[in-house]
């Protein structure tokens, strides 16, 4: 391709100008591995963007979207439906935590929170506490681009792009504690405290009666991975119990087996209210999100004529017909060749590997969690992120696809990674890190 040829896409989240003076163009994938235009191969260490977990091109995905898209290729989720969109809320209802099985379907992270914001609203509404329109975030959140995900991220960025025109919002300090935290293997000792601020400043600050629900990543991905400390997530739920609150997990990064179970809450044993998801229930194969809400709140909902909507929201292609036979093979798949078993047997190893770096020039600190890490790099004085940028170019000339938001590289591989192919990430890695000066 010519460059010229590439103007016309306006690619997210990428510094477009750079890319197209030097286009990283990939042309086909197969397993843990893409296939540049120029025949190169590329290990996937970010499983796509936190979605591969079954690797590129499952043959039985492959072979339930074939065959839906040849009986039913569109069909409205408003006031029709289709039996796959039932069957699927049904099975992720079935293998959500106790008390959440009701399942809102969408189109992706994004807009799996702003619906889960705007049932939180709706909810307090129909009780009778409308005023309850503030929302806890936590620094350094990723909540997708909506505009609530935005409001309620803590992404300085991202939320400096849009100027003020945000949801009103107060956010918790960041669980990350690099003076204790730097080479910390899983969940840091201590920690638990840094909840408090919950109640001792936020609640205190704005009182518990208008605040509608914390939004909290039990795991922090797009930061650059970061952990919750012991006892954190469960100090959190105890708080929101204490003061009526709404508790949000968003698992769009953790869910479908990424910390070694279905979901991250039943690795921490925490249940929230409602649940994100979305990436890895289609293995990436096409766009699907959600929110998994406790049964009180969907039914607190289910009031008014009997003719109306209980809910003034939704998609287009909410319950998309492709999109939820993508999953329903994806929900097979993870049960059948056991990928949550395979996460926790690779965790040992990927743990070790990753960690092998701290001797790597310039790493100041590795965090990991399943199948999660995050080595970050010393910033360079007067420009943050530069050192990352750079390590990511080389990463992907020595055979590796890794992310660095700011100058944290991150590794997230398919669940079906084997561990000759961790260890020849962490080399590439070792590699790219070494050509960074």
């Amino acid at each position: 391709m010519k460059p010229h040829s590439l103007d016309a896409y306006w690619m997210p989240f990428t510094p477009n100008r750079d890319f197209k003076a030097a286009p990283r163009l990939v042309a086909s994938a197969q397993g843990v591995c893409y296939q540049t235009e120029d025949g190169r191969s590329i290990l996937d260490g970010t499983s796509g963007l936190w979605c591969v977990g079954a690797g590129h091109r499952h043959p039985k995905i492959s072979e339930a979207m074939k065959a839906q898209i040849d009986v039913l290729d569109f069909a409205s989720s408003f006031q029709v439906g289709h039996r796959g969109a039932f069957e699927l809320a049904e099975r992720i209802a079935d293998i959500a935590p106790a008390g959440l099985d009701r399942v809102f379907l969408v189109n992706s992270g994004s807009e799996a929170c702003d619906t889960a914001m705007k049932l939180a609203l709706a909810y307090w509404r129909v009780r009778g506490e409308g005023q309850r329109t503030l929302f806890v975030g936590r620094e350094r959140g990723f909540h997708g681009v909506g505009f609530g995900g935005i409001s309620v991220g803590g992404m300085v960025n991202n939320r400096n792009a849009f100027g003020t025109s945000l949801l009103r919002t107060d956010h918790l300090r960041a669980t990350w504690e690099p003076s204790e935290q730097a080479f910390v293997r899983g969940q840091p000792e201590h920690g638990a405290a840094m909840a408090d601020e919950l109640e001792k400043r936020i609640i205190a600050l704005h009182g518990a009666a208008n605040i509608a629900a914390v939004v909290v990543e039990p795991i922090a991905g797009s930061t650059g991975v970061l952990v919750p400390p012991k006892g954190y997530l469960n100090r959190l739920r105890e708080i929101c119990d204490r003061h009526q609150l709404l508790l949000i997990f968003d698992e769009v990064i953790t869910g479908f087996g990424r910390t070694g179970k279905m979901f991250a809450s039943q690795t921490f044993d925490v249940t929230p209210d409602m649940i994100l998801f979305a990436k890895t229930i289609t293995n990436g194969a096409a766009p699907l999100g959600g929110v998994i809400v406790k049964r009180e709140i969907h039914d607190t909902l289910m009031q008014g004529p009997k003719h109306l909507s209980e809910l003034m929201h939704g998609y287009t292609c909410s319950g998309h017909p492709l999109s939820s036979a993508t999953a329903l093979a994806m929900l097979d798949v993870i049960q059948s060749e056991n990928l949550i078993g395979r996460v926790n047997e690779l965790t040992p190893h990927f743990t070790d590997a990753v960690h092998s770096l701290a001797s790597a020039p310039n790493v100041v600190s590795i965090r990991n969690f399943g199948l999660a890490a995050g080595v970050e790099l010393a910033a360079r004085e007067g420009a943050v992120g530069q050192r990352g940028f750079e390590a990511q170019a080389h990463a992907f000339k020595h055979g590796l696809l890794t992310r660095a938001p700011g100058d944290t590289l991150v590794l997230a591989p398919p669940f079906i990674t084997t561990r000759d192919e961790v260890d020849q990430m962490v080399e590439a890695l070792r590699r790219a890190i070494a050509d960074t000066p």
